[in-house]
């Protein structure tokens, strides 16, 4: 069943306000070469962020996948996109990842069994000390002039930031999805929709047949992309990282076509208990 490798996990961290003992208990469910990557962060929020970013990673391996927890190796391409190392274990999907994004309250996962995946959230913050027009005219190069001008047409400043930030979130999502990590690509992307449900994209002026968009509504004035394409785009590094690259085209779209799902929100106690869990199997074994 393939379906069962669409995961779409989603945490509120504002929710959560751990005191020391219980962040460090968190933290501790983690491998210990996981911690320098989240005790690095000087802030708590940032630190929350990245915990529940890792905690995201090895939870839904663990209960996807159902790899051993001290089996379960989780590195990052050159440009920090995270993978999962497989060998023995990949025989369930033809070809499992997954992406996570954090931005303001919300931390996420988003896995496919065959395609890949891209996740991006945003948060519609009011830059400060600048209005939203200064702001977003230092983006301008990165949207086709159809994108610019839905954006600076769309009524009133915050429409036009929450205009902004969709399209961004879109453009991030792919980008994420090849594993690329660089920013040049965004404007090689051009988006087009229909009340932003049937979402399509073009790359340099070709429709991208092999990949389908959705956006999501996170909570107040935050929102989620998906965007799902073919292994082949992946960029070079993240492109060695997958199980299996080529696909008929019969497999590919089936697997391009799996319904897509609404995100599940867990709490990071949830999450835990998970961790928890999938140590304690390790521990009786």
């Amino acid at each position: 069943m393939e379906e069962e490798g669409v995961r779409r996990w989603v945490v509120n961290i504002s929710k959560w306000d751990p005191l020391p003992h219980d962040f460090s208990s968190a933290l501790s469910l983690l491998p210990s070469h996981q911690h320098s990557s989240i005790t690095r962060f000087i802030k708590m929020e940032d630190r929350k962020r990245a915990l529940v970013s890792r905690m995201l990673q090895y939870a839904l391996v663990y209960d996807v996948m159902e790899i051993p927890f001290p089996q379960i190796i989780i590195k990052r391409t050159l440009e920090g996109k995270p993978y999962l190392e497989y060998d023995e274990f990949g025989c369930k999907f033809p070809n499992f990842n997954f992406n996570v994004s954090h931005h303001g309250d919300y931390v996420a996962i988003a896995s496919e069994p065959l395609c890949l995946v891209g996740l991006d959230i945003v948060s519609f913050d009011i830059p400060k000390g600048e209005t939203i027009a200064e702001f977003i005219r230092c983006f301008s190069s990165y949207f086709s002039s159809l994108e610019w001008n839905n954006i600076v047409n769309a009524g009133t400043p915050d429409d036009v930031l929450i205009e902004f930030y969709r399209y961004w979130s879109l453009k991030e999502a792919y980008v994420k999805a090849i594993g690329s990590g660089v920013t040049d690509e965004l404007n090689k992307v051009d988006f087009s929709h229909t009340s932003w449900t049937d979402i399509s994209a073009k790359v340099d002026g070709k429709v991208m047949t092999e990949w389908r968009f959705w956006l999501f509504e996170l909570g107040e004035r935050h929102w989620a992309s998906i965007a799902r394409g073919h292994p082949r785009s992946a960029v070079m590094s993240y492109k060695s990282t997958l199980k299996k690259v080529e696909f008929s085209e019969d497999e590919y779209r089936l697997g391009l076509n799996l319904p897509s799902v609404d995100f599940t929100n867990i709490s990071v106690e949830q999450l835990v208990s998970v961790l928890q869990k999938a140590l304690d199997f390790k521990d009786s074994h």
